[in-house]
């Protein structure tokens, strides 16, 4: 009776923890669904372009991007998603490889950019600056640019002058723009009780000095407005990096013990 008991037991017994399994494939499947619905959004926001985005563009297009991130979070996601169901070692070391690989992507970049700061800052200068320049090229990076400056309460990159860089708010004497010399209405201070945007608020803004200008827009730059905020919300910012890097090592720790305990099954059963 023993026995027979001892060899029950050795049969339902299993290596494989249930709960870091489906806890997996739960937590799998969430940022699967969720990588499906930025692939969507990129998708639409493509489609419903009037004009197709210029080549110079491509790279910094925001639906380019979310389907690019989406993608990527996608085929991640299913090899956890599925390795973790099936306790499929290769798709469980995929998964784990792919997300550590990002995440020390991601962690390079913060290093980088913390302390090469001044080249951090030129190359993000150069990203704004094709925004800028094509800004009346595409709808999304336009509507990227007017929120960023509404947001951060500043105007171009590292002052309001930098708008000239764009072929219509270009203050040479030989643009034939009607908007030479301006400046986006998202660049304009708010005034109070204004129930309707005056879109032209900004006209001729790149005329004046700094403090004429300062009257009626934000000549700040969003360069110095964006470490201004950085510096003034760091435990904000440090509880996002936190948010991020967290579901990224619980991913990596847990796809690890599990492949560890399937092939403890493995050789169990050898």
């Amino acid at each position: 009776m023993d026995r027979k008991l001892n060899l029950n037991r050795a049969e339902t017994f299993s290596f494989v923890n249930p709960w870091i399994r489906y806890f997996l494939f739960f937590f799998s499947f969430l940022f699967w669904v969720f990588s499906l619905l930025i692939v969507a959004i990129g998708v639409y926001a493509k489609v419903q372009k009037a004009t197709d985005t210029v080549r110079d563009t491509f790279l910094i297009d925001p639906a380019v991007i979310l389907i690019v991130a989406g993608v990527v979070m996608f085929f991640i996601t299913f090899c956890g998603c599925i390795g973790a169901l099936r306790e499929n070692i290769r798709l469980l070391k995929t998964f784990s490889f792919s997300l550590t690989l990002v995440f020390l992507t991601q962690l390079a970049i913060a290093i980088l950019g913390f302390f090469y700061s001044d080249q951090t800052r030129d190359a993000l200068g150069k990203f704004v600056k094709k925004a800028i320049v094509h800004y009346r090229d595409d709808l999304d990076l336009q509507n990227l640019m007017d929120y960023i400056q509404k947001e951060f309460k500043c105007c171009g990159w590292n002052n309001y002058t930098d708008w000239s860089w764009n072929l219509y708010f270009n203050c040479t004497q030989t643009n034939p723009s009607s908007e030479r010399c301006s400046v986006p209405y998202s660049c304009c201070t708010p005034v109070p009780g204004e129930a309707v945007i005056n879109t032209m608020c900004g006209f001729g803004a790149q005329t004046q000095n700094y403090l004429e200008a300062n009257k009626s827009i934000y000549p700040v730059g969003c360069a110095d407005r964006a470490v201004m905020w950085i510096e003034s919300h760091l435990l904000l910012v440090g509880a996002l990096a936190l948010g991020l890097a967290l579901p990224q090592i619980a991913g990596i720790v847990l796809s690890q013990i599990l492949i560890s305990q399937i092939q403890d099954e493995i050789t169990s059963v050898l």
